[in-house]
């Protein structure tokens, strides 16, 4: 198609034909295209469409003036929304960023990256760089950018320094315009190796057993972003092996495993976790992979999965092992068939690890009273260095590990409260998160702050 009649198509949508080169035409438009122009654009041109976002009074600042159009293509001199997007792209992957947050305000829009697990602020930009960043995300997502009004989600894959990365993207309207959250997949090729994880020996002896298991329910509890996933995978990959059948059912699929059958979940659709997983169990499966428990009725499937010869592995959204055993309950599955069927609860959190290139002891140290913790801790600093992002690398996991023995397995059945459940359990040898918290502060993997800001100070302290 020719220019003049792209310019004219261009008219007929309130858009204007900004440039053309070899492989990518230029268009500016008010607030945001509708999908009439996208697909009329799609249709006439094979070429990659460049979306630039103006005011309402650079359009009619053009439409007086033509000739000083390009001047207004970059809002308040700002960068281009899509040079931006792949500066803030290239900043969140070298920054180990998980979720980038991209908010409208009064005045601005603010960007975000979360790097393990907090929050930081990169500069703000314009609400006009703000609204062309927006729709620009929205064309990539495959997203309708004519729609404000409700939330939508989608996923894409753009190239960064050489490579393909993966991004899930989610936008919901607020106070001031769209919100929107990208989360990066497949950030790095994690090793899945169960003895990496960060647990004691003891906690690993005790999951490596319940793992070797014909048949049960192993369960791995935590709210969300505690690192559940990788937990369940490198337990998977301790018997991926040829010999045995291993299926998933998941919501996504976030870690794709050579030598898992993995599949995901379509609600839309009507293939739910219930279904797949009824449907797994005519797959002659050895072992099964339930993403998560959120309803009675797929607790109950994978419960009567893990009686009838299937080793079952599984997320809740818990905060600790003994909590889980209520939690089941609460959702309507009988006692005697949780007594009978559960082989482990796994409980975790993600704290920032310290710098070991920067981190020192203030002198000071802290002192809990002796029922939380016997001895002194110290108090760690790190100023932050170029080896890592104010004072924290990376995350460790903390774990808490319930083995269900004969006699826990009694106390699930009889109905016993929590406290008596839990004073049990610590007295057959159970560390909470709190004492393996305190344990890696003493080893001066985190700081006592970090710790408390992750879990709280423990109740009757």
């Amino acid at each position: 198609m020719k220019d003049a009649q792209l310019q004219a198509l261009c008219q007929r949508h309130q858009a204007v034909l900004i440039n053309v080169d070899s492989d990518t035409v230029h268009i500016a438009v008010v607030d945001s295209p509708s999908q009439g122009l996208l697909d009329a654009l799609r249709f006439a041109t094979q070429k990659r469409i460049e979306l630039v976002c103006w005011t309402q009074q650079q359009m009619e600042s053009h439409l007086h003036n033509p000739r000083q159009a390009p001047s207004a293509v970059i809002p308040e001199n700002g960068p281009t929304a899509a040079g931006l997007l792949h500066q803030t792209l290239q900043t969140a992957l070298a920054k180990r960023a998980s979720d980038i947050h991209i908010e409208p305000t009064e005045h601005h829009y603010r960007i975000r990256l979360r790097v393990d697990g907090v929050l930081h602020a990169l500069p703000n930009i314009s609400s006009d760089t703000g609204t062309a960043l927006t729709a620009r995300l929205k064309v990539l997502g495959h997203l309708d950018i004519a729609e404000h009004r409700l939330p939508q989600d989608g996923q894409f894959t753009i190239d960064l320094t050489g490579s393909a990365v993966s991004f899930r993207i989610a936008t919901l309207p607020c106070r001031g315009g769209e919100k929107v959250v990208l989360r990066l997949l497949h950030q790095v090729n994690q090793a899945l190796d169960i003895k990496t994880l960060g647990m004691q020996e003891p906690q690993l002896t005790e999951f490596m057993q319940a793992l070797q298991q014909p048949q049960g329910l192993v369960l791995v509890t935590g709210p969300t972003g505690s690192g559940k996933t990788v937990t369940l995978y490198s337990a998977l990959q301790t018997r991926n092996m040829p010999d045995l059948n291993l299926c998933s059912v998941e919501d996504p699929i976030e870690i794709p495993i050579e030598g898992l059958n993995q599949t995901q979940i379509h609600p839309r659709a009507g293939l739910t976790f219930q279904g797949v997983l009824r449907a797994l169990l005519r797959q002659d499966p050895d072992i099964i992979m339930v993403g998560e428990i959120r309803d009675g009725e797929t607790a109950e499937i994978a419960i009567k999965a893990a009686q009838t010869g299937h080793l079952v592995l599984s997320t809740l959204h818990t905060n600790s092992t003994i909590e889980t055993l209520v939690r089941l309950q609460q959702m309507g599955v009988a006692r005697w068939m949780l007594s009978s069927a559960l082989t482990l609860v796994v409980a975790q959190r993600l704290v920032r690890k310290l710098c070991p290139h920067c981190r020192h002891t203030t002198g000071d140290s802290i002192v809990l009273p002796a029922a939380l913790w016997p001895t002194w801790l110290p108090r760690w600093q790190a100023p932050g260095c170029e080896h890592c992002h104010h004072g924290f690398y990376g995350r460790t996991a903390l774990f808490e590990v319930l083995p269900v023995t004969p006699a826990i397995r009694q106390l699930i059945a009889n109905g016993t409260d929590i406290e008596t459940l839990e004073s049990h359990a610590q007295q057959a040898g159970m560390r909470s998160l709190f004492d393996n918290g305190c344990q890696a502060v003493e080893q001066g993997l985190t700081t006592f702050e970090e710790l408390i800001r992750v879990l709280g100070m423990p109740h009757g302290s």
